[in-house]
């Protein structure tokens, strides 16, 4: 390789430096190209189904549940003693156990708000819940995760593992948004104070995620396994926005509706799941809180399952409650919002468990009314159709970077653009759209300005038309999931995007900088519009 009087072949030690270092540049760059592909590079999905000519007619829907509990074990995690009552693990101040010896404190990171917030213990358990559907030859299921957002190769690894006896033709996948839960991202469990700063220490915990899709595919399979047939009862109701959720960036426009479906045994009024889909941040115990809580979430569901308590209170349904997230981004948040409890004897302002135990139960009691009151229509000959496709998302900022890395997201395209997923699902007069993130409402009620001083100068919306317009096309009652398949920050109106003074509001808004850039609202957009129209297409309202 080198001749023997060249000045390498004199030199061996630096001959072999040279080797080595350069094996070590090869050997990263080959890493560095496994991160930025991911585990996942090549899939993709672009379905309709059934085939409109060749499905068979619909008949009974069938339905089925399953739930599994999915909060951290406290025992695999050092115990620890917060000395100066700050919520914050400060080395040198506060103690721990060190129960594996490894020299570093192993905390259960939550995630939402700011870095290093390690949790003192359990508040209330969290849950993936899965919903399984099946007509006319689909079978399909919805599976809910109390998760701060979960990302899409991770999802895909749960579907990959589904058996396939089952025949399970699609899973739909939402995180609940609950910023009280463990880190699922990657991002909270980077960091660690030490001298008033927060540095790297990679503290993500790969060990619960195996252990969240382990409990997905149990939950899932039985889900499947217990299908059976179901009469679907909808309705939707307005909630507040007094005393329940407010939009916290200008202009504001909120989807105040709550979605609502009740599955009962045929011809009974027994009850095999109840369904609610609503779109609010779950972080009404705030910042400060370190108890694992799936927020106003769990009180929600329960008052659904088991009624809501006296004073004031109302009989549950039975059977199995899912919440599935709505559009958050804007931001929809109960902070600041002043919750009364049931009695009406206390009204909370201030975060807390409490303000989430009571808005959840409030919450409730108006789902529980509406789906005992005079809107509730049944969903007749529910025809059952899916239609899922990928697509390439434009990222920009720190957000590109991290996903070019693999530190976050891993699957990077060229151009600097990340893999995502957007899916509309048929079921009889009932249409719902997913979104891989969290979406300003705008983009699907309307409402988007486009004033002057706006960073591209936009005189008019990109975003059109509304995709509430065209799922109406085809639909009684239509709405979309967040946070679903993946997790890809905040999804504004491009007309809207105001990083540069002097600011349309007056002021720089919180949303930017959690995006992934200007197009990723209106990307998405395009491709939402494009499987609603699919979607009506194949079945027009009214033909099933």
């Amino acid at each position: 390789m080198f001749s023997p009087n060249s000045f390498l072949g004199r030199h061996p030690i630096l001959r072999w430096t040279l080797i080595i270092i350069l094996v070590i540049i090869v050997a990263f760059f080959l890493w560095l190209y496994s991160r930025m592909r991911g585990p996942y590079h090549n899939y993709t999905l672009d379905f309709l189904i059934p085939d409109p000519a060749t499905a068979p007619k619909p008949g009974i829907l069938e339905v089925g549940v399953a739930k599994r509990d999915i909060t951290p074990i406290l025992d695999l995690y050092d115990p620890w003693e917060d000395v100066n009552n700050n919520g914050k693990f400060d080395p040198g101040v506060d103690t721990y156990v060190d129960k594996n010896n490894n020299g570093r404190f192993d905390g259960i990171w939550i995630a939402g708000f700011g870095t290093n917030r390690p949790a003192k213990g359990i508040h209330d358990p969290q849950w993936v819940r899965a919903i399984a559907f099946r007509n006319n030859g689909v079978t399909l299921v919805m599976a809910s995760f109390d998760a701060i957002g979960i990302y899409h190769n991770d999802f895909i690894t749960i579907r990959k593992s589904i058996e396939p006896n089952l025949k399970v033709d699609h899973v739909l996948f939402s995180s609940t948004h609950c910023h009280e839960v463990v880190d699922t991202m990657k991002i909270w469990s980077f960091w660690k104070r030490i001298k008033g700063l927060d540095i790297p220490v990679f503290g993500y915990n790969e060990n619960h995620m195996k252990f969240i899709q382990k409990m997905a595919k149990e939950a899932i399979e039985e889900a499947v396994k217990n299908l059976q047939p179901a009469d679907m009862y909808c309705t939707q109701v307005q909630v507040g926005p007094e005393g329940f959720i407010r939009d916290s960036r200008k202009p504001e426009v909120m989807d105040l509706n709550m979605y609502l479906f009740r599955f009962t045994k045929p011809n009974t009024d027994e009850t095999i799941a109840t369904f609610v889909s609503w779109g609010n941040h779950p972080e009404s115990s705030g910042s400060e809180n370190n108890y694992l809580s799936s927020d106003f979430c769990h009180t929600l569901r329960e008052g659904l399952e088991k009624g809501v308590p006296e004073p004031n209170g109302a009989p549950g349904f039975g059977g199995m409650c899912l919440y599935f997230q709505g559009m958050v981004g804007g931001l929809m948040t109960p902070l600041g919002v002043e919750v009364p409890d049931r009695s009406g004897t206390t009204v909370y302002k201030e975060s807390s468990l409490e303000k989430g135990e009571a808005l959840g139960y409030n919450t409730a009691l108006v789902a529980i009314n509406a789906l005992r009151g005079p809107n509730v229509w049944k969903n007749e000959n529910p025809l059952l159709a899916v239609s899922a496709k990928t697509y390439l998302a434009p990222m920009q900022g720190h957000f590109k970077y991290a996903i070019m890395l693999g530190l976050i997201h891993e699957g990077y395209y060229w151009g600097g653009k990340s893999k995502s997923e957007v899916n509309v699902v048929r079921i009889g007069d009932v249409m719902i759209t997913t979104v891989p993130g969290e979406l300003y409402p705008e983009i699907v009620q309307g409402n988007i300005e486009a004033l002057p001083g706006n960073d591209f100068d936009y005189t008019a919306p990109v975003e059109n038309p509304p995709l509430r317009l065209e799922m109406e096309k085809g639909a009684k009652m239509a709405f979309v999931i967040g946070l679903a398949n993946d997790e890809i920050g905040y999804m504004l109106p491009k007309s809207q995007w105001d990083t540069k003074p002097p600011f349309v509001y007056g002021k720089s808004q919180y949303g930017e900088i959690n995006s992934g850039g200007p197009e990723v609202g209106t990307t998405y957009h395009k491709n939402a519009l494009e499987l609603i129209q699919r979607m009506n297409k194949a079945y027009p309202r009214n033909t099933q």
